[in-house]
């Protein structure tokens, strides 16, 4: 963990030793009491939280939020033909360590209905993935999540202004870096399911404003084409200045 993250309930009560944050502080940083962790409200501000007691049963933590504001997530949506709950696991951690602002996994015609019905989902494990990569990536700023709305129903309620594009490895005519963006520096990218998309899928992407681009010749993972395309879109877009 490179930033400790709580939700606003929690930080005022002692923290149970038994929660991997205070193992984490205790075992791994090897902070005693009067020693400062960077910690951070989760979707709100970082800031410094001084250990002040230790014991068996938990340990007492001061918190002090820093007064500046939590850098913005980057305006660039991800609109996901949904996976296996592996590959979605291993998405929600890239998405959230690259700072996107929101992932939307979408049933298209070659999605597995089963993958719906995940326990990831129904148990809430999503989340604290999204918690994870927030810690490793030293912010506070959780992505906007859903699953399991129709690809034609995510694409009808998309806001009209941003750039869309759609990664596809067999009708895109200009690879993802040549492709067209917009003025106002938002894009929708959307990336198909394990098995691609379909005849049909395209046919609604390109009804509703998306351009085809791709990556390059090989075909990628989910989550490594998500991970390339997110990059090149950051760059583009002056993100990564």
């Amino acid at each position: 963990m490179n930033l400790i993250l709580f939700e606003p309930s929690e930080t005022h009560s002692p923290l149970p030793r038994g929660d991997s944050r205070a193992a984490h502080i205790v075992d791994v940083l090897r902070r005693k009491v009067g020693d400062t962790v960077d910690t951070g409200l989760i979707n709100g501000p970082r800031g410094k939280a001084t250990v002040t007691a230790v014991n068996a049963e938990s340990i007492g933590l001061a918190f002090a939020w820093d007064t500046h504001t939590t850098p913005a997530l980057t305006p660039i949506t991800l609109l996901v033909g949904l996976p296996r709950p592996q590959t979605v696991r291993k998405i929600l951690h890239a998405a959230t360590e690259l700072g996107v602002s929101a992932v939307h996994f979408v049933a298209t015609e070659k999605s597995e209905p089963s993958y719906a019905q995940s326990s990831l989902w129904s148990s809430g494990e999503w989340r604290r993935h999204l918690v994870d990569a927030a810690q490793q990536a030293f912010d506070t700023r959780l992505p906007d999540i859903s699953h399991g709305r129709k690809l034609d129903d995510a694409l009808t309620s998309l806001e009209k202004n941003p750039t869309r594009l759609a990664l596809d490895n067999y009708e895109s005519p200009l690879a993802l870096g040549e492709s067209p963006l917009g003025d106002d520096g938002r894009v929708v990218l959307a990336i198909g399911p394990e098995r691609g998309w379909s005849a049909r899928d395209r046919a609604a992407l390109r009804a509703h404003g998306f351009t085809l681009a791709h990556l390059g010749h090989r075909v990628l993972r989910a989550e490594t084409a998500i991970t390339g395309a997110v990059a090149i879109l950051q760059s583009r877009l002056g993100w990564m200045r």
